[in-house]
C-alpha cells in the first residue's frame, strides 16, 4: 500500500455562487476519501489567460492527504468537476463553475500526457501562489524553488494580476 502524501490543490470558480461552489468542491473531495487538512481564504482575482472578458474568479488552495497516485487522483478531481457541472471540451480558460487543479504532491516530479507535477503555472500565477502561501509560507517546489520568492518576483511585474483576499470559504 502506498503511504499518504500531502497534496496541494487549487480551486477556482467564476460562475454562479462562487463561495458555495468552492465549499461544495471541498465537501465532495472529503466524500471521495481525501483528508482535508487546511483551506485558504478565498481570493478574488481577475481572469488571466486566453479569455479575459468574463467574471472575476474566486480562488482558494486546499491541503489534503491521500494515498492515491497522481493519475487516479487526477481522475478523482475531474469527477468532482464533472459532478458539479463543469463542461468538458470548452475552450481553455473559459468561465467555469469549478476548477480543481492538482498543484503539488510533496516532492514528486511527474509528467504524463494529462498531468505535470508540480503544475506548470504554480509559480507564474498570483491566484495560485497567494492561497498556497497563506496555507504554508515556507512552501517550496521539489527543485527547491521557494514559492515566496516566486510571488515576490510577480509582485514586481507591471502586469499585476490583481488579487484580493475575499473572506473565508465556509465548509458545508
Amino acid at each position: 500500500m502506498t503511504s499518504e502524501r500531502q497534496v496541494y490543490l487549487g480551486l477556482g470558480s467564476n460562475i454562479g455562487d462562487r463561495y458555495s461552489h468552492l465549499a461544495d468542491a471541498i465537501s465532495r473531495l472529503e466524500e471521495k476519501g481525501l483528508t482535508v487538512e487546511q483551506v485558504s481564504s478565498a481570493w478574488e482575482t481577475e481572469p488571466v489567460g486566453e479569455i479575459l472578458d468574463q467574471p472575476d474568479f474566486l480562488n482558494a488552495a486546499v491541503r489534503v492527504r491521500t494515498d492515491l497516485e497522481p493519475e487516479p487522483l487526477l481522475d478523482l478531481l475531474k469527477s468532482v468537476e464533472a459532478e458539479m457541472g463543469r463542461e468538458s471540451g470548452r475552450p481553455r480558460h473559459s468561465p467555469r463553475v469549478i476548477d480543481v487543479d492538482l498543484l503539488l504532491m510533496e516532492d514528486l516530479e511527474y509528467e504524463s500526457e494529462r498531468l505535470r507535477l508540480p503544475h506548470r503555472e504554480t509559480t507564474s500565477r498570483r491566484f495560485v501562489l497567494a492561497p498556497l502561501l497563506e496555507i504554508d509560507p515556507d512552501l517550496t517546489l521539489p527543485d527547491g524553488t521557494r514559492l515566496a520568492n516566486a510571488m515576490a518576483e510577480l509582485e514586481k511585474s507591471p502586469e499585476g494580476q490583481d488579487i484580493r483576499r475575499a473572506g473565508s470559504v465556509s465548509r458545508l
